[in-house]
């Protein structure tokens, strides 16, 4: 992984140009931050920086290894972020067709292989509906699975009931 105090991450780009700041956001993960709405810091800044409109950047792939390394410290205390931006980028990245520098590509797969490890390790803890659907989407894109992964990622969960009802009735 290129380490956080690495000044590589000054010549990696991110949604605002020199992925400088994504490191310290980086950093502030070991202390699992919660995530009480889309504001939280330090996910609201990942998110910006890393999966911005759809789009992913060099500091985006850069980062995955970080952000499942941190999560893979005691799975049970991840939030659902730890889970969907790995999943976000790795969608993204199929969606566009981008290849990971090989610099980050070994870095990268692996961090993507231990997400249903981690997932599983992740069940000591109570699921609520986003989270089970944030976990399964991050195995569906983890596996290639893509369009399992955007399905997960698209529905609403107050639609799931409505989609289920059009499902059986078709």
């Amino acid at each position: 992984m290129v380490e956080l105090d690495s000044g590589r991450w000054r010549h990696l780009t991110d949604a605002y140009g020199t992925a400088e700041l994504v490191p310290g956001l980086l950093a502030q993960l070991s202390s699992f931050p919660i995530e009480s709405n889309s504001s939280s810091e330090p996910w609201f800044s990942l998110w910006s920086r890393l999966y911005h409109q759809g789009d992913v950047y060099p500091a985006s792939f850069a980062a995955v290894p970080h952000v499942v390394a941190a999560m893979a410290t005691a799975p049970a205390n991840a939030t659902l972020s730890f889970f969907l931006l790995p999943a976000a980028i790795e969608l993204a990245r199929h969606q566009h067709q981008i290849e990971v520098a090989s610099e980050f590509l070994s870095d990268y797969r692996h961090a993507l292989d231990s997400i249903p490890q981690l997932a599983a390790q992740a069940a000591a803890r109570p699921w609520d509906t986003n989270f089970c659907q944030s976990v399964l989407a991050a195995i569906a894109a983890s596996r290639a699975q893509y369009d399992l992964a955007r399905l997960l990622m698209d529905i609403e969960t107050s639609d799931l009931k409505e989609v289920l009802e059009w499902y059986q009735s078709r």
